[in-house]
């Protein structure tokens, strides 16, 4: 391998999303939007980018025509010196058929990595709120000589069931000794018992071994094509699969509070702790980390302004975020996210909510513990969040924890 190898990035942005619904009704779960002006892809893309990567692909394939806009509209890259981002949606090069798994994806996309011809691949999910420097990883990848490398999080033992878990050999922690899916019984690590690693959802390959793999897995009709359920297996069974400790990864202007952040927002209720993160004086996820930042589209937009009403109530907002474009007039806005070109009118009360752009919140209005999905209206005086029943009569999607959803383009009447 060259001293500088050649490495090609693959985000696998094809996922349904199915727990996050309904959210995901219209949309692929890469696409749906974060922190105000974000999509939950712009996090994956941006650690790629700042990790120095400068040939990466997007493989989608659910309803991904917001996805693949937002990827060409974005992250456009120089083509001077070979630049670029770009989504792939399934091509069907195999047989009239979709694809059946990550693995499947990248098997059916192998004509990107033959053009490509890069020495080392780096796959990851698009979907999950963190940052991390790829770099550090690519060199302790080199340096163990695995063949496969698993990124891994530390996550408290009584999650176990939650995840994939990496055992690791007793005399070698950088080496998998076995991948467990989602266990009910796992073990500690012996220099913390009381956590386990936890896959990422992030890979690092040697190329060839990589397309062995996945070629491989392609004809085993008893696979479910999976990168972390059958390809990672396939190179423990052979004592090739290493693990990189995201404990070992130090990212430019991290702090000691967010430095390890990982949040998997694969459900309601993590996708809305995970806004609730971002608006602390000191947040658990820091967006303002100038060193390393999270890319998006640049909206032209006017700043977000803050108004009386009418007749001259003054409005409040705590512990928040406002995207560009928002009008609150009079509004009473506390520990909430608020996406762009919100337009709240006199009296209205959003708190502990997450909405997204263009969401009207009309006069003495009240939202609460909701989350509003895009161009959702909430008529004059009408409520959201505040009476459970109601609610799930009027259709909206109601968790155990009480979280209201409100799907895309829908009217909240009183």
């Amino acid at each position: 391998m060259p001293a500088q190898p050649k490495v090609f990035g693959i985000v696998l942005a094809g996922g349904e999303g199915k727990r996050l619904m309904p959210l995901t009704a219209d949309r692929a779960k890469p696409a749906v939007p974060f922190g105000g002006q974000y999509r939950l892809i712009d996090f994956a893309i941006s650690n790629l980018i700042n990790s120095g990567l400068r040939q990466i692909v997007v493989l989608t394939q659910y309803k991904s025509h917001s996805l693949d806009r937002h990827v060409s509209q974005t992250w456009r890259m120089s083509a001077l010196l070979d630049s670029y981002v770009t989504s792939v949606p399934a091509q069907q090069r195999l047989g009239k058929r979709w694809f059946s798994g990550s693995a499947d994806a990248i098997l059916q996309s192998m004509n990107l990595i033959n053009d490509e011809k890069p020495d080392i691949v780096i796959v990851i999910g698009a979907d999950h709120v963190y940052r991390m420097d790829f770099r550090q990883m690519l060199a302790a990848h080199i340096e163990s000589g695995a063949r496969a490398t698993v990124a891994g999080i530390r996550q408290p033992i009584s999650l176990a069931n939650q995840f994939g878990v990496i055992d690791v050999e007793a005399d070698d922690p950088t080496r998998i000794r076995e991948f467990l899916e989602k266990p009910q019984d796992a073990v500690g690590l012996a220099d913390s018992p009381g956590e386990v690693l936890a896959s990422m959802g992030n890979y690092i390959f040697d190329t060839d071994a990589l397309i062995e793999a996945v070629e491989y897995d392609g004809e085993l009709p008893t696979s479910n094509h999976d990168m972390g359920g059958d390809i990672v297996p396939y190179f423990v069974e052979r004592g090739e699969a290493g693990v990189y400790d995201m404990n070992r990864n130090d990212v430019p202007g991290s702090t000691a509070r967010d430095r390890y952040y990982w949040r998997d927002v694969g459900t309601i209720e993590s996708f809305f702790d995970a806004h609730m993160d971002l608006i602390s004086t000191l947040p658990i996820f820091n967006l303002y980390n100038t060193d390393w930042p999270i890319h998006s589209q640049t909206v032209n937009s006017p700043p977000a302004k803050f108004v009386r009403d009418s007749v001259g109530r003054i409005g409040t907002a705590i512990d928040s975020v406002v995207s560009l474009g928002s009008v609150l007039s009079g509004t009473h806005l506390e520990r909430s996210v608020v996406g762009p070109w919100t337009l709240a009118g006199g009296g209205s009360t959003i708190t502990d909510a997450v909405l997204f752009d263009y969401v009207r919140v009309g006069q003495g209005a009240r939202v609460h513990r909701a989350i509003l999905d895009k161009n959702v209206v909430v008529a004059d005086g009408a409520t959201v969040g505040v009476d459970r029943e109601r609610d799930l009569e009027r259709g909206f999607t109601v968790t155990d924890t009480g979280i209201t959803v409100v799907a895309k383009g829908l009217v909240v009447e009183p």
